[in-house]
């Protein structure tokens, strides 16, 4: 649910935004959707958020330069290096968000370990001599 949340915000906040042509508008957000399921599949698969993150980035990346490459072979029309930047911004800023706000359980525990609180009841306290 988080995901979905973050993606559709992600995706309001740059439609909002009436300054940027609609055609960025659109690249921005096929970036940020191509990226997020490039993100979910490989973090399914490896449980590595660093390969997908990069895994996701690629995927935006590579849809932009698909689709650009596309364009570029119809009839009055080119390569749009800004159509790629804006497809590319949109896979980075959905990736590394999903990357952040992603909270598994290991994580809050390798967290708590290094601020130092205890995990268990019995974790963190010294052991009595009970041999005496």
């Amino acid at each position: 649910m988080k995901k979905i949340l973050c993606v559709l915000t992600a995706l309001s906040v740059s439609t909002a935004n009436s300054q940027i042509a609609q055609d960025k508008q659109m690249h921005f957000a096929a970036g940020g959707l191509a990226s997020g399921f490039g993100y979910t599949y490989v973090f399914e698969k490896t449980q590595d958020k660093t390969k997908a993150t990069l895994a996701g980035i690629g995927l935006a990346i590579l849809a932009g330069t698909i689709k650009e490459t596309i364009d570029s072979s119809q009839h009055r029309n080119k390569f749009d290096v800004e159509d790629l930047a804006a497809t590319t911004l949109g896979g980075i800023t959905i990736s590394v968000t999903i990357n952040l706000i992603k909270n598994d359980r290991n994580n809050k525990k390798i967290r708590k370990r290094r601020l130092g609180l205890s995990l268990g009841k019995n974790r963190g306290r010294r052991k009595s001599n009970r041999n005496n």
